[in-house]
C-alpha cells in the first residue's frame, strides 16, 4: 500500500484555463431552482445549453396526465420575457393547483419539478421558457433554421433548437403594461419590443389581451347579438347614456347566453349532466374536479364582453379608442393589423385585425353616423369629430368605404390628449425654452396675435392650449371651430362655439355665422382651431381686422409654405403683417419641440433692421420676416436678444413684438422689456416648482395679477418654510 494517496486538484471556475474537468466551459449559472445554463465552445462556435429539472418515469406519467387534463382548457401565454418569468414564478392559479393535487401523488421535490415542466409547456413558452428567463440573452436570430442567441459576453451561441415555437416572444422586452376600462371590464394592454431579427419589420408592438374565445364562441356571440337587436332594439335606443345602454345589453345578453350555455341542445344537456356528476364526486375526493370548456366560471363574462364590445363599443377599435395613452389609430384594409401611435412614440402594429369586411364597414359607418354623417355610394368618405360616450376625450376620424378604398374600408383616428400639458412640463421635456414661454405670456395677456403652424401631429394645439392660462382671468376668450373642439379654456368667462352641434338637414351653421355671433359676445381674444378650410381662413382674416387678440393653428411646415397657403386660400397677404408671432413646432424621432419662431414684418420694420431680415416673394407679394427663436443642433435655442446681430440687448431685443406690445399698451419699449424679464423670473419659478396642474397654474397667475407683491411674499414665505423643514430633516 503506497504511503501517500493520490490527490485531486481543487475545483476551478468553469472559465479557468486550469479547469481540468471542463476545459471547454466558459460560463455556468442558475436561472431558476433546478434550471442551469451553460456556455461552452466546440471547434466552430459557442454553444448555449440549458439543463431543466429531470423527471422520473412515474413523474413523466403524471405529467402526461396533467397535459391530458388541461388539454381541454385554453390557457393564455405571455408575450414577453418578463411575462414568462412572472408566470413561471407565480405558478398555477389555485384552481389548477387543486386539480394537480388530485391528479398526482408524489414527493414535494418531484411535484416542484413536475410543475415547472407543466408551466413551461402549458402557460409559458414551451422549450424556450428557460431561454426567455435568461437575462444574459440580449437578442436571437435564426441561421439555417437553428436558433442562435447573443449573450452579454458570448455571441453568437448555438442552441440546437430548430425553428422553435414562440420564437418571436422569448426575447421580447416589455415596455409598458396597464389596463383600459370598458363597460365594467379592465382589459390588459401590453406594449413590448421584439428583439428577434428577421421576424417582423416592426420592433415595437401593442397587444390587447381580450378574453380567450373558445371553439364555437363566435357563433354564440353572433347569435346573441342578433337576438339582442331583434328583441331589444327599442330598449337599447331608449337608454341614452352609455352606462344605461350597456346595462340593457348586458342584462339581455346574459339571459340569452345563460340559456344557450346550459341547454342549447342534446349534447349540451349531456355535457351539463356529466359536469354536475363529476362535480358532485369531486366533493368526496372520488374524481378530479372538471375543467369544462363550455362551463368555466368566467365563460359567461368573456362572452358578454364581446357582445358589449360590438354593440355599445366600436368592435376591434373599442380598447384603442378608450386607451388614453394612444395618439393615433389606423386601419388600412381588411385582414391587416390595426396600427396605433402611442403618445411620444412611433407607429406600432397591434394584435387586432378586421378579418370581415362587413364588420369593418359597420364600425366605419357607426363612427360617421355619431357625427350626423351618413356614408353611402354618393358620399363614401367623411371627416368627423366625436366625443365617445363614457370617454372624456375628443377624437377626429377620417373614414372611408370600400367604394374609394382598395382592399376594404379604412379609418384614421386622432385623439386629443386627455390632460392638458402646462408650460413647465413642456420646458422640462425640452419642447421649448423659458424665454418663449415668457414671450407667449406677454402676447396672450396683452391680446397679441399668435399662430401655431405645422403638419399634423407636431403638437400645435398642445402648445396653444398649454399657454391658455396666460390669457387674463378677467378677459373673455371665445373659441370658434368646425367641430374639433380641441380648444380648452380654463376661464369662467370663456365661451366655445362650434359648427358641429348645428349640423342637420335644415340648417348648417357656418364659420361666418359663428363669427357674426362672436362679435356680439364682446371677446377680448378669439381662438380659431384648425384654420385650414377657406371658410376658416376667411374668418381668421376678419378677426385680424377687429383688433381683438387672436390665437390659432394651421397646417404649414415653414414660413414659405405658410405664405403660399394663405395666398392660395384667398387671404390678402398684407394681413400676415398683423401676426405678432408664428410658432413652428416639429416632430422628429418621437420628440416634439419648437423648431423655429418668426415674426412677420412691415416694409418699414424690415428697413429698420438694415437688411437683416429674410424675404419671401410670392408673385407680386413680398413678405419680410425676422427669426425670433431657432433650435440648434445641440438641442439648445438661440433667442433674438442673444443674437449678436441685434447689438446691445439692453437697448432693443431685436423683437418687433415688443414694439407692438408697447404701442398696444401705450407704454415705452423699456417698460415692456422690464415686464418680460420680470415674468421670465416667474416662469423659471414655475419650472422649478414643477407646476403640472392647469388649475394650479391658472390660480397662480390670477393671484399674481390681483396682487403681485402679496403673491411674491407668499412664495418667499413658503420657500423659507420648506428650507427650514429640510434643515430639520
Amino acid at each position: 500500500m503506497p504511503s501517500e494517496l493520490p490527490t485531486v486538484p481543487p475545483p476551478e471556475p468553469p472559465d479557468s484555463p486550469d479547469a481540468w474537468y471542463a476545459p471547454d466551459v466558459h460560463d455556468q449559472y442558475a436561472l431558476e431552482a433546478g434550471v442551469v445554463a451553460t456556455v461552452e465552445s466546440d471547434d466552430e462556435a459557442f454553444v448555449y445549453d440549458v439543463r431543466e429539472p429531470s423527471l422520473s418515469a412515474d413523474a413523466s406519467a403524471d405529467l402526461d396526465a396533467v397535459r391530458d387534463y388541461f388539454g381541454g382548457a385554453e390557457l393564455r401565454r405571455p408575450r414577453t420575457r418578463e411575462g414568462a418569468a412572472e408566470q413561471l414564478r407565480a405558478g398555477f392559479d389555485p384552481k389548477y393547483g387543486r386539480a394537480i393535487d388530485r391528479l398526482v401523488d408524489c414527493s414535494p421535490s418531484e411535484r416542484r419539478r413536475l410543475e415547472y415542466h407543466a408551466l413551461a409547456e402549458l402557460k409559458c413558452l414551451g422549450e424556450l421558457t428557460p431561454h426567455a428567463i435568461d437575462d444574459e440573452i440580449e437578442v436571437g436570430d435564426l441561421a439555417d433554421g437553428e436558433l442562435l442567441v447573443h449573450l452579454t459576453d458570448y455571441a453568437p451561441a448555438r442552441t440546437g433548437l430548430d425553428d422553435p415555437e414562440f420564437l418571436e416572444r422569448f426575447s421580447a422586452e416589455r415596455l409598458a403594461r396597464y389596463t383600459v376600462s370598458f363597460a365594467g371590464y379592465e382589459i390588459p394592454v401590453v406594449r413590448y419590443r421584439e428583439r428577434m431579427l428577421g421576424v417582423d419589420p416592426f420592433e415595437r408592438k401593442y397587444a390587447v389581451r381580450e378574453p380567450d374565445r373558445l371553439p364555437g364562441d363566435d357563433r354564440l356571440i353572433e347569435e346573441c347579438k342578433e337576438r339582442v337587436w331583434e328583441v331589444g332594439i327599442e330598449g337599447v335606443d331608449g337608454a341614452t347614456a352609455f352606462d344605461d345602454r350597456a346595462g340593457v345589453v348586458r342584462e339581455r345578453a346574459e339571459q340569452l347566453l345563460s340559456r344557450r350555455l346550459t341547454a342549447r341542445n342534446t349534447r349540451a344537456w349531456l355535457d351539463a349532466a356529466r359536469y354536475r356528476a363529476r362535480s358532485a364526486l369531486a366533493e368526496y375526493d372520488l374524481a378530479v374536479p372538471p375543467v369544462s370548456r363550455r362551463f368555466a366560471d368566467d365563460r359567461l363574462d368573456d362572452l358578454l364582453y364581446y357582445v358589449l364590445r360590438d354593440l355599445v363599443g366600436y368592435g376591434q377599435l373599442t380598447v384603442p379608442i378608450r386607451d388614453p395613452n394612444l395618439e393615433d389609430i389606423e386601419g388600412n384594409r381588411v385582414g391587416e393589423r390595426l396600427k396605433v401611435v402611442p403618445r411620444g412614440g412611433g407607429r406600432e402594429p397591434t394584435n387586432l385585425t378586421f378579418e370581415d369586411e362587413d364588420a369593418f364597414v359597420n364600425v366605419v359607418t357607426q363612427l360617421a353616423a355619431e357625427d350626423g354623417v351618413e356614408l353611402s355610394a354618393s358620399r363614401p368618405s367623411a371627416k368627423v369629430n366625436l366625443e365617445p360616450e363614457g370617454l372624456d376625450q375628443t377624437i377626429r376620424c377620417a373614414v372611408a368605404l370600400p367604394t374609394i378604398s382598395e382592399d376594404g374600408p379604412h379609418i384614421s383616428i386622432r385623439k386629443q390628449a386627455a390632460d392638458v400639458l402646462t408650460p413647465p412640463e413642456l420646458v422640462e421635456s425640452g419642447a421649448l425654452p423659458t424665454e418663449l414661454v415668457t414671450l407667449l405670456w406677454l402676447l396672450y395677456e396683452h391680446h397679441g396675435v399668435v399662430l401655431f403652424s405645422g403638419p399634423t401631429g407636431v403638437g400645435k394645439t398642445t402648445l396653444m392650449n398649454a399657454h391658455m392660462p396666460f390669457v387674463d382671468f378677467e378677459d373673455r376668450p371665445v373659441s370658434i371651430d368646425e367641430g374639433s373642439r380641441e380648444v380648452l379654456l380654463p376661464h369662467e368667462t370663456g365661451v366655445s362655439l362650434t359648427t358641429r352641434d348645428h349640423q342637420d338637414e335644415h340648417k348648417h351653421v357656418s364659420m361666418a355665422d359663428l363669427m357674426t355671433e362672436t362679435n356680439y359676445l364682446n371677446p377680448d381674444t378669439e381662438v380659431i382651431a384648425e384654420i385650414n378650410s377657406a371658410a376658416s381662413f376667411e374668418t381668421f382674416g376678419e378677426v385680424l381686422q377687429t383688433g381683438h387678440g387672436a390665437l390659432g393653428t394651421t397646417h404649414a411646415e415653414d414660413v414659405e409654405k405658410l405664405v403660399n397657403r394663405v395666398v392660395e386660400k384667398g387671404l390678402p397677404a398684407y394681413l400676415l403683417r398683423e401676426l405678432d408671432l408664428v410658432v413652428f413646432p416639429r416632430h422628429v424621432d418621437g420628440e416634439r419641440y419648437v423648431g423655429e419662431v418668426v415674426e412677420l414684418l412691415s416694409e418699414q420694420e424690415a428697413a429698420e433692421l438694415d437688411g437683416e431680415t429674410e424675404t419671401i416673394e410670392k408673385g407680386d407679394v413680398t413678405v419680410h420676416y425676422n427669426t425670433v427663436l431657432s433650435r440648434n443642433p445641440d438641442d439648445s435655442w438661440t433667442f433674438a436678444y442673444d443674437h449678436p446681430k441685434f447689438g446691445d440687448p439692453t437697448e432693443r431685443l431685436g423683437l418687433y413684438a415688443f414694439d407692438r406690445l408697447a404701442e398696444r399698451t401705450d407704454r415705452p419699449v423699456d417698460a415692456v422689456t422690464e415686464e418680460f424679464h420680470r415674468k421670465h423670473g416667474y416662469v423659471e419659478y414655475l419650472v422649478r416648482e414643477g407646476v403640472t396642474d392647469m388649475d394650479e397654474l391658472f390660480g397662480f397667475l390670477a393671484d399674481l395679477r390681483t396682487n403681485e407683491a402679496a403673491t411674491i411674499e407668499r412664495i418667499q414665505r413658503e420657500r423659507t418654510s420648506a428650507d427650514a423643514e429640510a434643515v430639520d430633516d
